[in-house]
């Protein structure tokens, strides 16, 4: 039980797309997360998908309708199985909550983020 500043956190890392764990919660990994340019499209089967947009903005595309944008502040659910690709023209920095082990890729191509502690 000890407070955590988010913003502290953030300026321990530089890197995009490479979400860090900074609280467990229930069996849940908190993390947070810079954005800048796009992430593949993807899903996660199990489970949704949890952003909270710290700062910047955030714009999140989906396969079946039209973008959405989101500022600090908000927060978009991504139900799970809805395909969806985060995106941001300028760096964002985000809040994430999702079940430990899953990976962040989904089922996309790309390799998942390892998720350090910090």
């Amino acid at each position: 039980m000890k407070k955590i500043n988010l913003q502290e956190k953030l300026r321990l890392f530089e890197t995009h797309w490479d979400p860090h764990v900074v609280a467990d919660y229930n069996d849940n990994d908190v993390m947070v997360v810079k954005f800048k340019g796009e992430f593949p499209f993807h899903k996660h089967d199990a489970t949704d998908d949890f952003f909270l947009v710290l700062e910047g903005e955030l714009t999140m595309d989906y396969e079946d309708h039209p973008p959405e944008s989101f500022g600090a502040g908000e927060i978009v659910v991504v139900p799970k199985g809805v395909v969806h690709r985060p995106r941001a023209a300028e760096e964002v920095k985000v809040l994430l909550i999702e079940p430990k082990g899953e990976p962040n890729s989904g089922d996309a191509d790309r390799a998942p983020a390892a998720k350090p502690r910090i």
